[in-house]
């Protein structure tokens, strides 16, 4: 395994994590600052390395990594701006994106789940991609119900 593959999947790990973390801040009505500072850095950063790897063409990969960072920029202007309901938005939808290519990632190379879905077009990826979007837009919802009313 090369180099760039172990630090993608590293700061990858660290995205998804950090960002499950600021989702459960919506939840709380917390703002952990330095947790969201992490999740953009290490989000932005995973799909700025995808585009390290040699080109084939453009794939699924590539148009997500594209639209990841365009979500990204919308995010990071939100946190600066103040806008709350932008920033849950596109944060749990960089989180999604995340979350997505976990899935796609795991069904690849392990082996207990690769059985189930050699092909990576078997319905079960579809289903939990499926799954997944819909925890984060209820999650999203949720977390922006706990916002403060305007008075």
């Amino acid at each position: 395994m090369s180099a760039l593959i172990l630090i993608h999947v590293a700061i990858s790990l660290v995205g998804i994590g950090s960002g499950l973390v600021v989702v459960y801040g919506f939840l709380t009505g917390k703002t952990l600052r330095g947790w969201n500072l992490l999740f953009l850095t290490t989000t932005i950063a995973t799909s700025v390395t995808g585009f390290f790897f040699p080109y084939k063409g453009v794939t699924p990969g590539i148009v997500l990594g594209a639209v990841s960072l365009v979500v990204l920029a919308l995010a990071v202007a939100a946190l600066n701006k103040g806008w709350a309901k932008t920033y849950i938005v596109t944060a749990s939808l960089a989180e999604f994106f995340n979350v997505l290519v976990l899935i796609v990632q795991s069904f690849q190379k392990i082996p207990a789940l690769h059985a189930y879905a050699p092909t990576g077009k078997e319905p079960i990826i579809a289903v939990l991609q499926g799954v997944a979007f819909g925890v984060f837009a209820v999650l999203a919802v949720v977390g922006i119900r706990k916002l403060p009313k305007a008075v």
